[in-house]
Order: C-alpha cells, then structure tokens, then sequence
C-alpha cells in the first residue's frame, strides 16, 4: 500500500513537471511572439495607430533600401529562434503558433531575397494611393489626432522619396513593372497636384473640426496642415508623377511574366507556393485550373438551353453583356441593389454559424481616381480598435461593365458571409496571438470568400437563372485564375491570349477582363489563391459530411473553419481532421 502511494506520487510529480516544462516551452513562443509583434508595430506606425497604440503619431514607416536590409536581418533573427525551440514539448495551441509563425516569417524572408520590395506598385495600387486614403482612415477627435496627422503630412517628402529609391533600384536590376499595365497610371498620382491646397483632399479634415478644439487651435492646426499639403505632399507627387514619366516608364518592360524577371521562374515557383500555402507547382496548378474550367464550362452552358436562348454559349454571352436589362441605370439603383442583397443574407446567417461577429460594416464607392484601373469591388477590414466598421467598397465608374446578374455572388464574397464575416470574427478571437488577428494567408481568405458564394445556393439566392449564371461565371473567373496567371507568369502567353480566355470562357465584360488580367500580370502568383482555398474548404467539408453523416452540422463546421483564423490550408485540414475525430 505504501509503496502505491509512493509511485502514485511519484507520477504525480513526473505528470507536473512534465506540465511545467511544456508550459515554459508554450511561453518562449508566447514571448517570441509577442517580441516580434512589438517590432512590427514599430516597422508601421499607421496600422499601430489603428490598434490604439499611439507611441507612432505622427510618422509613416520606413521604407528605404537600408530599412529593407535591417528589417530583412531581424526577420532572419526571429526565425532562427523560431527553428531553434522543440515542438514536440508545445501544446497543440503552441505549436500551432509556431508553425504559422514560421510560414509567416518565411514568405517575408523570400520575398526580400526575390527583390520583390523594388517592384513596390501594382497596377491598381501603390503607397500614393494609400496615403491618399489614410485622411479617412484616421480618427480626428481632438488636437493630439490633428497634430498626428499634420506629422504625416510632413513625413510624406520622405515617404515619397524612398519609394522612389526602392523603384530607382529596381530600374538598375530590372524589378520592373510591364509597360503594358500602367497605362493610364500618371492620372492616380496628378489627381492629388492642386494649384490651391485648400482645395486638395487632404486639407479635409481641417474644414471640419470636433466641436471640443478652442478657436486658436483651430486656427493653428489649419494653419500647419495648410502649410504641410502645399510645401510637402503636393509637391512629392509632383516629384513622384516626373519620377514616373521620365524614369520609370520609359524603363519598363516589354516582357510579361514573372518569368522574364531575374531569377524569374524561381520567384513565381516561390510565389505560387505563398499564394496557395502548398506545396505545388505551376504546371499542377494550371493542369487543375483547365479541368475546373471545363467542369464550370458544362453548368454554364445548361442554363441558357434551360432557358430557351436560340444560340450558341458565344452568342448568349454577348446577349449578357450588352442587353441594357442586365446593368444598372444609375449607381444609387446600383448601391440599392447591393443593400438590399446584404441584409437578405444578414437574416439568413444563423442558419450558417454559430458564432457571428460583433462588428459591422458598411458599404462605400470606390473612389473615381482608382476607380477605372481597379477591379468591381473589394473589402476594407476593421481597424481594429472598434472605432472603424468593415467596408465593402463597389465601384460605380462605367455602370454598364456592372452586371446586375453578378452582385449577389460578388456582395456575398466581399461582405457577408465572405470577407467581413471571416475577418471581423478573426479580429474578435480572444486568445490569438495579434500577429495572427490582423494578418493572415490569401489562399484562406479568399478561399472562403469564393466558398461563401456558394452558400448563396443554401439560403434561397441564386433562384433567377440569370444569377445562378453569374455565380457561375464567378467561379468560372477564379478557375480561369488559375490557368491565365500560371500562362502568364510561367508559360509565356501574351496578354491578349489571356484575355482572349477569359473572354470565351467567361461573362465579364472586357472593362473587367482587361482590368483583371492588368491586375495578374503586376501581382504574379496572388489569383491562385481563390479557387485553390476554396476547393480545399469545399474537399474539407465533403469528408466532414462523409465521416460525421447525421451528426453533421453546417453551423459547428463553418465555426471550426473559421475558429482559428486565417490559416495556411494543411493546418485547416488539420483542425477539421481533429473536429471529426472529436465528434
């Protein structure tokens, strides 16, 4: 008997040491983490701002060539820590963290050493553009947030100016950007040169101040803001716009694909990698992407001869995208259309979760100077501090590319219950690490917002045949994806071969077609992630339904899916392995 409790108690101090060093294991990560958080938030002052930690006012990040090198060097000392603590002594959280962590760490690592920081503007997008936005983006709530901003305003001379040396560098090691797709691109950077600042949108929130500030102050901050816009940021884009039109532009190149930069093939393999989170090839991808294609190809066409339409698939699809019936008369129809989507889904979501978020979202035009080189819509998260809802952003510039037979797949993909859905709960996750709440992998993200699509065909949309087409020319889209910027990047097709494709294969219209294949041609690898997250969900969900039969709930699904984040694909069959096993 004695010699039972003995033992009994000498387990017992096995089982709690054993206890105690994992937990010293889980909180080395923990601290690694959070040490590396902290750095970022140092590397980007704005987006600190926006989670409320202010000791970042008034500055914008560094972005130069030496900046690149140091944060390249600490990212290296981050993993190398990483690699050097046990997983098998982490608990199933822990190691979770620190696999992702890095992947993360990882893909930023590669990204550097591909030179991808000297190609720093797509087609659509660029730092210009964003500090255009940030106006709206800031709070302005009393004489600390002006003062702030007045701070930025300045530091834009600087941020301009390093921009400009990351693209110099580019242009000496031929990192540029195809000529072909930055056509048009002067006006996104003229737009903001005014002959009178006041006039300009940055001088916006000094017109408007919150009724606490004293009239002395107002008169000093309008003054200093006034004084920044018309002695810092108007004349950097000016200098940004002569940097663009007697340097940069006359260096573009002729050449395509990815495959044409240095070091090309590698990247692109690389960035396929990224995009999907797995471990696959070019070719496998484009091989899958023809077979989705021809699949989707099959559904499309059974819906015109359901309908009677005398005529080939060609014929059907100009009929669609040039009989005024199918597009908008005015873009206050157009955003009314759009809410009226959005709400009908708003009551159907219990249905699907479990769990829904607390924060909302809204809906907003794109703005006309991004508008006709950007795609129909896209999704602004939360800030993060509560202060800011989600932002389904729709664009109303030339209404007749706008389908009305598309929006309810495209407002269930960017709102709910796509991307606000998805990544407001992700924010609202309370023991996850921040690096995982305001980051995340494209091939989840967008994964889930293409499967969200389909759950339209679960809650009574899609009934009209004209917009159970357009979900399919949705999806459609994305399987086109997958073979346009695999052809493009790797297989040297020509911009007009790729339209060519999505022309014949899809209902878009050639706005949109053009706009899109411009977007794959200047961000190389990141339209794979869409049809490739989703058919990973949707193969995940088929085995859920097989092992668990009756006991399959779609609500308890959806909330694993979702319940850990946006997260590398094999680590969500993971989770959903455990989930089926644990029921």
């Amino acid at each position: 008997m004695k010699c039972n409790r003995l033992l009994s108690a000498f387990t017992l101090a096995v089982a709690l040491l054993v206890t105690t060093f994992a937990m010293a294991r889980d909180e080395e990560v923990n601290e690694l983490i959070t040490e590396h958080w902290a750095w970022t938030l140092k590397q980007s002052p704005v987006f600190a701002g926006q989670l409320g930690d202010r000791t970042g006012d008034g500055k914008l990040a560094k972005v130069s060539l030496k900046q690149h090198s140091l944060n390249h060097r600490s990212l290296k000392s981050f993993l190398k820590k990483a690699n050097s603590i046990d997983a098998k002594s982490l608990s199933k959280d822990a190691k979770q963290n620190l696999d992702i962590f890095i992947r993360y760490l990882g893909d930023e690592i590669a990204e550097y050493e591909f030179q991808s920081h000297l190609i720093p503007i797509t087609n659509r997008w660029g730092f210009h553009m964003y500090f255009a936005e940030l106006h709206k983006r800031l709070p302005f709530e009393n004489a600390v947030d002006y003062d702030s901003y007045i701070g930025r305003l300045g530091e834009f001379t600087r941020y301009t100016d390093e921009h400009i040396e990351l693209m110099r560098e580019g242009i000496r090691h031929g990192f540029v950007l195809p000529a072909v797709v930055l056509e048009g691109y002067q006006e996104t950077i003229a737009t903001h040169i005014y002959e009178d600042a006041t006039k300009s949108p940055f001088y916006t929130p000094f017109t408007k101040f919150p009724k606490l500030l004293s009239d002395s102050d107002r008169q000093r901050l309008s003054a200093e803001g006034l004084n920044k816009i018309a002695s810092n940021v108007i004349p950097s884009y000016q200098r940004f716009l002569e940097f663009m039109n007697v340097e940069y532009l006359p260096a573009t190149r002729s050449s395509l694909g990815a495959s044409a930069l240095p070091d090309g093939r590698e990247f692109y393999r690389h960035r396929v990698r990224k995009f999907t989170t797995l471990e696959i090839s070019p070719e496998e991808v484009h091989s899958l992407g023809l077979s989705e294609v021809k699949r989707i190809r099959a559904e499309m066409e059974s819906i015109p001869k359901g309908l009677g339409f005398e005529g080939n698939f060609d014929a059907f699809l100009r009929f669609l995208r040039t009989d005024p019936q199918f597009y908008p008369s005015s873009a206050e129809s157009y955003k009314r259309e759009i809410a009226f989507i959005l709400k009908k889904m708003d009551g159907r979501l219990p249905e699907l979760f479990g769990k829904l978020p607390r924060t909302p979202y809204g809906l907003k035009e794109i703005p006309e100077y991004i508008a006709p080189k950007t795609t129909a819509a896209y999704y602004q998260p939360p800030s993060g501090d509560g202060r800011t809802a989600g932002f389904y952003f729709i664009n109303t510039y030339n209404l007749k590319s706008r389908p009305l037979y598309q929006l309810e797949a495209l407002s269930l993909h960017e709102a709910v219950p796509g991307h606000h859905l998805q990544l407001a709960l992700q924010q609202e996750i309370d023991d996850m690490p921040a690096f995982r709440k305001y980051n995340g992998f494209t091939a989840f993200i967008e994964g889930w917002a293409l499967y969200s699509e389909r759950l339209g065909l679960e809650t009574g949309f899609y009934e009209d045949p004209y917009s159970d087409f357009g979900r399919l020319s949705y999806e459609m889209w994305r399987a086109c994806r997958l073979v346009v910027d695999t052809g493009i990047h790797y297989m040297g097709w020509t911009r007009d071969h790729a339209i060519d494709y999505m022309e014949k294969n899809t209902a878009l219209s050639r706005h949109n077609i053009v706009a899109e294949v411009d977007r794959y041609i200047s961000w190389p690898g990141q339209a794979l992630a869409y049809k490739m997250g989703e058919l990973k969900i949707r193969e995940l969900r088929s085995l859920a339904e097989k092992e668990l039969g009756e006991r399959f709930d779609i609500r308890k699904f959806h909330d694993v899916v979702l319940g850990s984040g946006a997260v590398p694909l094999m680590v969500l069959e993971e989770n959903v392995v455990r989930y089926i096993k644990e029921n």
